[in-house]
């Protein structure tokens, strides 16, 4: 079963008595890690489109540009094969004014904090804080990990040479209240578009 059944398909009608009558001391269902990882994500304020197709990823795109009324001439990008990828929508990056929005990728889609973690490969030596308050992220299913240390693991496998600055994002709505739980995170208005690869 893909990504997008999990939500919007198929879904299992009959309960069963079985289910129904589970001890407080049985171990918990496990949920899958897509739909796990979409439930924290939404829960801490992320967007996120599905798709199937790469041309439905652009159309995405598009629409978050026209809905918020960007401009794909001001973005900040550091990954090149990003600018390849989406060249028919003719992107021009902005290194020096206030750019609209920051266009990246990621090392991992992380399920039981819905973060996301990424590295200097997609934000260089950068902090954060100083990167736009906007982001659109291009990510697919088959970067879905349970925990941060799978992420981890994952890094190390995939890389020749570790990374640095290797952080998650995970704050994706503005609060009014901070409280100790916030205290240091930066809070991104993030879209992600998300590919069904698996």
């Amino acid at each position: 079963m893909g990504f997008f059944d999990v939500f919007f398909g198929k879904k299992n009608k009959t309960n069963s008595p079985i289910q129904e009558e589970k001890g407080q001391f049985m171990p918990k269902t496990k949920i899958p890690v897509d739909e796990l990882f979409a439930q924290n994500f939404i829960k801490n304020g992320g967007k996120f489109l599905y798709s199937d197709t790469l041309e439905n990823v652009f159309e995405n795109f598009k629409a978050i540009l026209e809905e918020n009324n960007w401009d794909s001439k001001n973005v900040l990008y550091h990954d090149e094969t990003l600018k390849e990828q989406f060249k028919t929508l003719n992107l021009e990056n902005n290194t020096i004014n206030n750019p609209s929005f920051f266009f990246t990728t990621c090392e991992s889609l992380i399920a039981d904090k819905g973060s996301i973690l990424i590295s200097s490969n997609q934000i260089k030596e950068q902090k954060i804080n100083t990167l736009p308050n906007n982001f659109i992220l291009f990510a697919t299913t088959s970067q879905l990990k349970e925990t941060i240390s799978d992420g981890l693991k994952a890094i190390k496998k995939n890389s020749t040479q570790i990374p640095s600055n290797i952080t998650t994002l995970k704050c994706f709505k503005n609060s009014e209240e901070k409280d100790f739980l916030t205290y240091g995170s930066n809070s991104k208005n993030l879209y992600l578009l998300l590919l069904e690869d698996l």
